[in-house]
């Protein structure tokens, strides 16, 4: 029972950051229709931008969050302005190649501006777990997971409870149609990639407690979001959500009973088997 109750919680506590950075898959390609696959390498420019400001501010990437939010929109503001806006409404293939080189460019620009070294953030006080009789909370885990549903809140009442966020329903449910109501869709769509970006941004920073920083690290966790959001519905939001913590617990129980090795392979045959039997997904809806 306490190797299922800490599978439990290390599942889900990791499933949350899937499910952020998954989140702004599915906010982008809902809005634009527009699959990012330059997502993986935006985790790793989060991961950067907080070690920088930590390093620099001498704080926390949990203080340096703000910060990385605001530069993470920016970035990924100009990116849909600059480099897609101009390829919507063409074929979705020349936005994926897109997309695809965009990350190859950032990876290489990570790597000749930090280095192939390996660089980490070390948050004083969070090098022990918590304990509670038998069971161990990592501590740098549970303050992600405090972030991520703060910040997933956040993007709700964005999204339902402010103009803002009824334009971006609006565009993302007819375009042509928020254009004729006055809604200037190419800066919704700024907007909403921006956000998206946000998302992939913060879950990077919210890793670097973690692990090790690299110009490819946000790579281990580029394709496992895409499945998130496909197996949640891609574009749905609430799907993401769901599908992140399904599969942070399904990686963390196969890991404890059929071993580390097996915990991917898992993870991508319940996704194969979900589309099998339902191809949009967990919450997502057919096609009209």
């Amino acid at each position: 029972m306490n190797a299922f109750l800490q599978a439990s919680i290390d599942g889900i506590l990791m499933g949350g950051v899937y499910a952020l950075a998954a989140l702004g898959i599915s906010l982008i390609f809902g809005v634009m229709k527009i699959t990012n696959f330059a997502h993986g390498a935006l985790i790793t420019v989060g991961m950067y931008v907080a070690y920088e400001v930590c390093t620099l501010l001498n704080i926390t990437p949990y203080i340096a969050l703000p910060i990385v939010m605001v530069v993470m929109f920016i970035i990924g503001y100009f990116i849909q302005k600059i480099c897609l806006n101009p390829l919507m409404g063409v074929a979705g293939h020349n936005q994926l190649l897109l997309t695809q080189g965009l990350a190859i460019i950032l990876e290489n620009l990570i790597l000749v501006i930090f280095s192939a070294g390996y660089k980490s953030v070390s948050v004083p006080g969070f090098d022990t777990a918590i304990k509670l009789g038998d069971i161990t909370i990592n501590k740098p885990k549970l303050v992600a997971f405090i972030f991520v549903t703060v910040i997933t809140i956040g993007i709700y009442v964005i999204l339902n409870k402010t103009d803002l966020g009824k334009a971006i329903r609006a565009t993302s449910v007819q375009p042509e149609g928020a254009t004729l109501m006055g809604i200037v869709v190419p800066r919704i769509n700024q907007i909403a990639f921006g956000l998206g970006i946000v998302c992939a941004g913060v879950a990077g920073a919210l890793l670097t407690p973690t692990q090790y920083i690299f110009p490819t690290s946000g790579n281990t966790y580029s394709l496992k979001c895409f499945v998130i959001a496909v197996f949640g519905g891609l574009g749905n939001i609430w799907g993401a959500i769901v599908a992140g913590l399904i599969i942070g617990a399904v990686e963390s129980f196969s890991a404890l009973y059929l071993g580390g090795s097996w915990s991917e392979l898992v993870v991508y045959l319940i996704f194969i088997l979900t589309l099998i039997i339902k191809p949009t997904g967990l919450l997502g809806k057919k096609a009209r």
